[in-house]
C-alpha cells in the first residue's frame, strides 16, 4: 500500500452503469482522482464510512497497478504488473448536489476509506482479464458483476489518456470503472469482492 502514488478513477466506463444513474455515456474518458488517504485494504475488518452525509453507494471495480514509468507508445500489457479489486465508495446525495452546482466531486469521492482495495495479484494480461468476471456480494447476495470486455474505454485508451493529461508512472493505480448494480450500503453489511469464484477481499461496513 505504501508504494501507491496516485489513485486515478474512471467514471461512467460501463454503458449500463451510466444509464442506471441517468448520465450521458461519455465520448472520452472521464477521469477523477482520490487522495491516498482514501485507500484501505480489505482484511476482513470493519470499515467505517460516514453515517451523516446521505447514502453511501458501492461501486465495485477492477484496479490496475502500473509497474514502470510510462513512455509514448507503451502497451498496457507491458506496464501493468498487478491487478486488484476495489470499491469506489460514493456519497451519492452529496455527489448529486455537487453536480447540480457544477462543482468538483472530491467531497463525494475522496473521503477517508472511500477506496477499498484487495491485495494485488499478478496481472494475467488484458486478454486474460477478459476471461474472468469480477463481482461484489453484499450479505451473500451478488449485487454487481462485470467483465472488462464491456468497458467503453479499454485499458490502453485509459492509460494513454491519463498519461497525456495528468502523467502516469510506476506506483500509480487506476480504478477502471464500475458495472451496473451500484447501490447503498448499510451498517453491518458484509461485503465480498470476488475474482471468478475466488474471494479476494472482504470487510464489514460500519456507519459512523
Amino acid at each position: 500500500m505504501d508504494t501507491i502514488r496516485n489513485v486515478y478513477c474512471v467514471g461512467r466506463n460501463y454503458k449500463l452503469h451510466a444509464q442506471e444513474l441517468g448520465n450521458d455515456v461519455p465520448t472520452s474518458p472521464m477521469i477523477f482522482s482520490k487522495p491516498t488517504h482514501a485507500l484501505v485494504q480489505t482484511q476482513g475488518q470493519e470499515v467505517v464510512l460516514p453515517a451523516d452525509r446521505g447514502e453511501v453507494h458501492h461501486e465495485a471495480e477492477l484496479v490496475i497497478h502500473i509497474g514502470k514509468p510510462y513512455t509514448a507508445g507503451a502497451k498496457a500489457d507491458d506496464i501493468i504488473d498487478r491487478i486488484a479489486l476495489g470499491i469506489d465508495f460514493t456519497l451519492r446525495d452529496v455527489q448529486s448536489e455537487l453536480k447540480k452546482k457544477g462543482h468538483p466531486w472530491l467531497a463525494a469521492k475522496g473521503f477517508r476509506n472511500s477506496a477499498i482495495i484487495t491485495e494485488f495479484h499478478p496481472f494475467p494480461g488484458v486478454e486474460g482479464c477478459k476471461q474472468t468476471d469480477f463481482s461484489l456480494l453484499k450479505n451473500g447476495e451478488q449485487v454487481q458483476r462485470g467483465n472488462i470486455s464491456d468497458v467503453i474505454f479499454d485499458f490502453q485508451t485509459i492509460i494513454d489518456f491519463i498519461a497525456a493529461n495528468f502523467g502516469l508512472g510506476a506506483g500509480d493505480i487506476i480504478y477502471t470503472g464500475t458495472p451496473a448494480g451500484v447501490g447503498p450500503v448499510a451498517n453491518g453489511d458484509r461485503i465480498e469482492l470476488k475474482w471468478g469464484k475466488e474471494v479476494l477481499g472482504q470487510c464489514t461496513i460500519k456507519m459512523g
